[in-house]
């Protein structure tokens, strides 16, 4: 990856911004690709700088550093990174049986980041392993790509490439992988959904198609989908139905029949609490931005497409 980037060079580069409504979001204070030697000191104490309220991720790619966070100190090596905010109880520095320390780093600042960041740290602590290749590492290139040659100099682009960076570290902390293989069992579970959601098909029937027991199932469908079966039956069911409101030749108890709904009452309730509005609101009115694919969780609350 790093031979797309040949054009970078070492360095830090700052980023100052005017305007109140900066600390109130994610903005970038530095970004930079730095590479200590064992000639030259490198030591840094999150009690005593100067800066306040910022927050530190730091990517190794070559060498070896060191972190000391509290009472814990850890060495740093190639794909090893670090998370954390000035002020607090830490000191990064390049130990003395280290000739370099070869590495990225992004600095960020604002309420918005400091809440992300606690999150974070929350749910996978100070220190995290990321591929080189990963979508985290690539943004933080991206913005170094972009500053290096002079094209980000808006504090509204920089603030999305901030929020974007955490984003990732956040789809990193929770092992979301878009291109991952889903387990043959669940694989299995929705093909099934996908040719007999038309039918009275009960959670049971699901469970069979998986060929597990339903407790490791039910558990291994909502790690691996992010939802129960019934609810990715559900919305299934609710984008079938979608694309059959557009034809005005059916009737919304048909509709509900074809996609598996035992009545055209039942089907208009749980497309309310899907999408915000019955299915007749939804084929009749100009209003809002109509949808071809719903994407949503029946547990969470759902928001009207009006606009």
């Amino acid at each position: 990856m790093l031979s797309n980037f040949h054009s970078l060079q070492y360095g830090t580069f700052g980023f100052r911004f005017k305007g109140a409504h900066q600390q109130r979001i994610v903005g970038i204070y530095s970004i930079g690709w730095e590479k200590p030697i064992s000639a030259a000191p490198y030591d840094w104490d999150g009690l005593t700088r100067s800066e306040k309220d910022i927050i530190i991720f730091q990517y190794t790619l070559k060498g070896v550093g060191k972190i000391r966070i509290k009472d814990s100190t850890y060495r740093l090596e190639s794909g090893d990174a670090f998370f954390v905010k000035v002020p607090s109880d830490h000191r990064y520095y390049l130990p003395s049986d280290s000739n370099e320390w070869e590495f990225i780093h992004i600095t960020l600042f604002g309420e918005e980041a400091i809440k992300c960041y606690e999150e974070i740290i929350k749910d996978a602590g100070h220190i995290l392993k990321l591929d080189l290749y990963s979508n985290t590492i690539s943004t933080i290139l991206e913005i170094l790509k972009k500053v290096s040659t002079n094209k980000l100099n808006d504090a509204y682009e920089a603030s999305s490439f901030a929020y974007l960076f955490l984003m990732e570290i956040q789809r990193h902390v929770l092992n979301i992988k878009t291109d991952e293989e889903w387990p043959d069992s669940i694989s299995n579970a929705i093909s099934f959904i996908k040719n007999n959601y038309a039918n009275p098909i009960t959670l049971d029937d699901i469970v069979d198609a998986s060929g597990l027991s339903k407790y490791h199932f039910t558990r291994l469908f909502h790690k691996t989908i992010h939802s129960t079966p019934i609810q990715y039956l559900t919305n299934t069911r609710i984008n079938k139905s979608i694309d059959l409101l557009k034809d005005n030749k059916l009737t919304i108890n048909e509709i509900a029949l074809i996609v598996g709904f035992s009545n055209g009452n039942y089907f208009g309730k749980v497309f309310r609490s899907s999408l915000g509005l019955s299915p007749g609101e939804y084929r009749n009115s100009k209003s809002f931005i109509a949808v071809d694919h719903f994407i949503g969780d029946q547990s969470l609350p759902k928001h009207t497409f009006v606009f």
